[in-house]
């Protein structure tokens, strides 16, 4: 009797030790890993994307303590005449970063937000796409050079935080733009420093406290690395798209590549000749790995037509 009593007591012991550990199993839920970004996929995970293993490069905006190797000095001063050693750029270098920001104002991602762009090229495939409402509910807006809003808000939205800029193409901003400044060569440097000294005397062209420099080795990395050396150099625009999956979480692009007729002309001029090409940029390959992007999810393309 006695041995049938400890048996049955056995049994509810192991019972009640499997039901406890049961509902634990149940309960228990591994620990995820924290996202970056609250954006249903975030850009540069574990930094790299999800195409063709592209990493984040570490620093696409200059900074007064960016030490530029001899290489990457020697592929940017080509691009464009002017010449110049690396010790005649460290200098003009150190000119431009007294009178803007050391470091370039950008928040980091956050896990609690994702943070959209719309980067808004000045492709004439644009007109009728009424992409206008969509392009200004991002929270940020990147116009290229000197693409207009004025007349063409329906299509283009009137809404701009970055604008990125050849110095030849400089427009006034107001006084919350970002002016994002691609450099291509010595003289380039000159005009930064030439138009933030004298902005006191006049009214100012743009918010010197904003002001973001492109980084030359980030310039080659893209003609490298992204473009596989294809063409003489990177379009603005391509840079442009590459920078802004650098500092947002979910891009959406848009005026991109030639129009319906295979033209690449602007949304805002009048085309008179009909065969216009990209001239040293390798429109095409750009324009193909936007579709590879678009493909792998990393943005969101919209054509126009």
């Amino acid at each position: 009797m006695k041995a049938k009593v400890r048996l049955l007591m056995l049994f509810l012991s192991i019972s009640g030790i499997c039901v406890f550990w049961g509902e634990e199993v149940l309960q228990y839920v591994p620990p995820q890993q924290q996202r970056s970004c609250a954006c249903d996929r975030c850009l540069f995970e574990n930094d790299t994307l999800a195409i063709q293993n592209f990493s984040r490069f570490p620093q696409p905006l200059l900074s007064r303590k960016y030490n530029l190797s001899e290489e990457d000095f020697n592929w940017w001063k080509r691009l464009q005449p002017g010449g110049g050693s690396i010790s005649d750029y460290r200098k003009k270098i150190e000119k431009v970063f007294q009178l803007i920001p050391d470091n370039p104002p950008l928040e980091a991602s956050s896990p609690g937000y994702c943070r959209t762009c719309a980067v808004v090229g000045n492709s004439r495939n644009l007109l009728k796409s009424h992409y206008g409402p969509l392009i200004d509910f991002q929270d940020y807006v990147i116009r290229i050079n000197k693409g207009r809003s004025e007349g063409f808000e329906a299509d283009v939205g009137n809404r701009t935080t970055h604008r990125v800029m050849y110095p030849t193409s400089a427009s006034q901003l107001d006084n919350t733009t970002h002016p994002v400044l691609f450099a291509f060569k010595m003289w380039d440097l000159g005009w930064i420093t030439r138009v933030l000294s004298t902005q006191q005397s006049k009214k100012p062209l743009f918010n010197k406290d904003l002001v973001m420099v492109l980084n030359p080795a980030f310039m080659t990395n893209i003609h490298q690395v992204w473009l596989k050396k294809k063409g003489a150099c990177p379009s603005t625009g391509f840079m442009a798209l590459v920078l802004s999956l650098h500092i947002c979480d979910e891009v959406h692009v848009f005026g991109f590549g030639a129009d319906s007729d295979g033209n690449w002309s602007h949304y805002w001029e009048q085309i008179t000749y009909k065969r216009l090409r990209t001239g040293r940029h390798p429109g095409n390959v750009e324009y193909k790995m936007i579709e590879e992007l678009t493909k792998h999810q990393v943005l969101k393309f919209y054509k126009g037509w």
